[in-house]
C-alpha cells in the first residue's frame, strides 16, 4: 500500500508563531495562563502544559503571571479587563485574525453592518464580531434568508480566516441574488488565509489521486474540518481523525493509494505516528 502525502499541510506559520511566543514566555517566567486552548489540539495543548503553560476559560481568577491570548484571538472587552487587572498580556493573536478585527472595527465605526461568514461558536469568530461594536452578525452559507432586513443598507462582509475561497464567494454570491434590492453599498474584505486555501487546494489534488483520505486535527478545528468536507467534495471516502489511535485497519481493505493531510494546529509528530501505524495496520 502507498501513503502519499500532502504537498501543504500541518502547521500554519501562524500556530508556529504563537506556540513560539508562549514557549518561550513560560521559559522565562516559569508559567504563563492562555486563556482558552492555543489551538484546536489537544496534544498540542498537553505538550505545552508540560512547559508551563496552563489553559483557563476566564480571567477571573488570573493573577501574578502572564495572559497569553490564543492565536484565535478575543474581543476589546476581554483585553480591557486583563488590563483593568494589570496583568502582563502575551497576545499571540494570529496577524490574519488581528486584521479581520481591525476591519470589523472600522467597518461598524462607518455605520456598515459587520457579517462574519463563518461558524458562530468558533472562537475566532466571536471575537471579531466583538470587534464589531454590536453591529455584526455570524452567518454560515445557508443562513442568508435569516438576516434581518432592517440591517442591510450598507454591509462589510468578512470571511473567518480559515473558510473555504469557492464557498464564501458562492456566500457573497446568494446574498447579492437575494437581498440586492435592499442594500445600498456592499464592501468585501477578503481576510481568508493564504496557507489554509493552499492547504485545502493541496488536499483536492491529492484526494483525486487516491482511494482513501485521513485528515489528521482536532475534532474541534475549524480548518481540519474544511479539510475533510474538500476531500469528500472531491468523491473519496475521508475519515477525519485526532490520533492515530482512531485508525482502524477495515479502512485500508482492497486500497492501494492512501492519501494523508493535516489542519494547521496538527504538529508534524503527529502525521508521523499516523503515518507509521497506516504501515503497521496495511494488509500484507
Amino acid at each position: 500500500m502507498e501513503i502519499l502525502l500532502a504537498k501543504e499541510m500541518g502547521f500554519c506559520w501562524g500556530v508556529r508563531r504563537a506556540i513560539s511566543m508562549m514557549e518561550k514566555a513560560a521559559s522565562e517566567r516559569g508559567q504563563v495562563i492562555s486563556l482558552g486552548p492555543i489551538v484546536h489540539n489537544p496534544q498540542v495543548v498537553a505538550a505545552l502544559a508540560e512547559k508551563g503553560v496552563q489553559v483557563t476559560s476566564s480571567i477571573d481568577g488570573v493573577s501574578g503571571v502572564p495572559l497569553a491570548i490564543a492565536a484565535h484571538g478575543v474581543g476589546p472587552k476581554v483585553l480591557e479587563e486583563a488590563k483593568a487587572k494589570g496583568l502582563d498580556i502575551i497576545d499571540t493573536t494570529c496577524p490574519i485574525v488581528s486584521r479581520s478585527q481591525r476591519w470589523a472595527r472600522k467597518m461598524a465605526e462607518d455605520g456598515f453592518t459587520v457579517i462574519v461568514y463563518g461558524d458562530a461558536d468558533h472562537r475566532e469568530v466571536k471575537g471579531v464580531l466583538s470587534w464589531a461594536q454590536g453591529k455584526g452578525i455570524a452567518l454560515s452559507g445557508e443562513d442568508v434568508h435569516s438576516l434581518p432586513r432592517e440591517l442591510l443598507s450598507r454591509v462589510a462582509i468578512i470571511p473567518q480566516t480559515t473558510q473555504n475561497p469557492a464557498r464564501f464567494a458562492a456566500f457573497i454570491g446568494r446574498l447579492v441574488h437575494e437581498r440586492l434590492a435592499q442594500i445600498s453599498e456592499l464592501r468585501v474584505v477578503n481576510t481568508l488565509c493564504n496557507i489554509t486555501a493552499s492547504q485545502q487546494a493541496a488536499a483536492r489534488e491529492l484526494a483525486q489521486e487516491v482511494e482513501l483520505m485521513v485528515v489528521i486535527g482536532g475534532h474541534n478545528s475549524a480548518n481540519s474540518r474544511h479539510l475533510a468536507e474538500v476531500c469528500r467534495e472531491a468523491g473519496v471516502e475521508t475519515h477525519h481523525i485526532e490520533t492515530a489511535a482512531e485508525l482502524e485497519g477495515q479502512w485500508l481493505i482492497g486500497r492501494e493509494r492512501v492519501g494523508i493531510t493535516a489542519g494547521a494546529s496538527t504538529p508534524d509528530w503527529a502525521v508521523e505516528e499516523v503515518v507509521r501505524c497506516l504501515r503497521e495496520l496495511a494488509p500484507r
